[in-house]
């Protein structure tokens, strides 16, 4: 195989939907020759548990590819296990997330099968991909923790082994075309786009809202992201307690709508416990909206630390401000200079294409 041409890969994917679906699409839109197996995004934990023992039988014996790539919702040591013949292919895994530190609201006796899962697999494969810097970082961070939860028989120096594999490799973000028009400076228009779940902290979103509200302090908001049929209680009571603020409630299937929307914002907000990307606040950034996100998780690594609160406290006041004064929001994001490009389908794409090509004919 000339170096002229990119390595054949074949593209594992237990759980073919979201993020994990937008990144295979995006990497295979760009590449000649892939061979591609996935299962559709459904019942996470069944796919994380026996993700290897169902796809063993519908993955092809091995014809032309040098390159495995998978998430890490797969357990690639067992799919190596079951498929021998696997095991000649370079092996690189995509973190989209990391099991380490995934917070859970009960902690009793944890159940590590996951973090576990994530581990192998890190130590079967010969790179190790993360969405973000933080993403690699408190994942390595985290492995001791893990490890000291054995009874015995402890792993030596497993860090060293998984850190010499590790790049960061950024989710692509695919940027609107978009104009962003002077937005209006009377009252402050609030986005918050994110999965309407515990850990993106829609409590202290809604909390820091009631707030302003009882204050008298005119805002308005919008509520999108993706809903689910067991949403958290407090979205019912936010749609009624601030029915007179909300502009926008629930998904919308258009994207173009959603961009609109997102362009029409002032300020978005992020309450997130577990973030490790965050494309819904990249996409709100690039249509004009100035960020506020936790000074914790990935965002000090893509955010300046003016737009960075340490408490609700600190994330009421900022709001507060902006609140009073909706121009300075306008302002603040026109004085903003983030490398938009580092994260485009562009840059991204081609660095993953150095990737496997150092790989292979190094």
């Amino acid at each position: 195989m000339s170096k002229s041409s990119n390595p054949k890969v074949l593209f594992i994917e237990p759980f073919y939907g979201g993020s994990h679906k937008v990144l295979i699409d995006t990497l295979t839109a760009r590449l000649v020759d892939y061979t591609l197996v996935t299962l559709p995004a459904k019942k996470w934990h069944w796919r994380s548990r026996c993700g290897a023992l169902m796809l063993y039988e519908q993955i092809p014996f091995v014809n032309s590819e040098s390159v495995l790539f998978c998430s890490s919702v797969l357990n690639l040591t067992e799919l190596l296990g079951l498929r021998p013949d696997l095991q000649s292919l370079k092996k690189v895994v995509y973190f989209h997330e990391n099991q380490l530190i995934y917070p859970v609201r009960e902690i009793k006796e944890r159940d590590i099968q996951y973090s576990y899962n994530q581990i192998i697999t890190c130590l079967s494969a010969d790179v190790v991909l993360f969405n973000s810097n933080f993403n690699k970082v408190s994942f390595l961070d985290n492995l001791k923790k893990i490890i000291k939860i054995l009874p015995d028989c402890r792993p030596k120096e497993l860090k060293s082994k998984i850190e010499a594999k590790c790049k960061v490799l950024y989710f692509p973000v695919e940027y609107p075309e978009i104009s962003v028009n002077d937005k209006p400076s009377e009252i402050l228009h609030i986005v918050w786009p994110h999965r309407w779940e515990f850990d993106k902290g829609p409590e202290d979103f809604f909390k820091v809202l009631f707030n302003l509200k009882d204050e008298n302090i005119p805002f308005r908001v919008s509520i999108l992201g993706e809903s689910f049929t067991d949403n958290p209680h407090i979205f019912s009571t936010a749609k009624e307690y601030l029915k007179e603020e909300i502009v926008n409630f629930g998904y919308t299937d258009s994207k173009k709508s959603y961009y609109n929307i997102l362009s029409s914002a002032h300020v978005v907000v992020s309450t997130a416990k577990h973030e490790f990307f965050g494309v819904s606040m990249l996409e709100a950034v690039y249509c004009g909206c100035y960020p506020i996100a936790p000074n914790a998780l990935v965002y000090p690594e893509l955010y300046p630390l003016d737009c960075l609160f340490s408490n609700l406290e600190d994330l009421y006041s900022k709001l507060k401000c902006l609140c009073l004064n909706p121009a300075l929001a306008i302002e603040e994001r026109r004085k903003m200079c983030l490398d938009f490009d580092k994260y485009s389908t562009a840059a991204v794409v081609s660095n993953f294409v150095k990737i496997i090509n150092d790989l292979v004919f190094s």
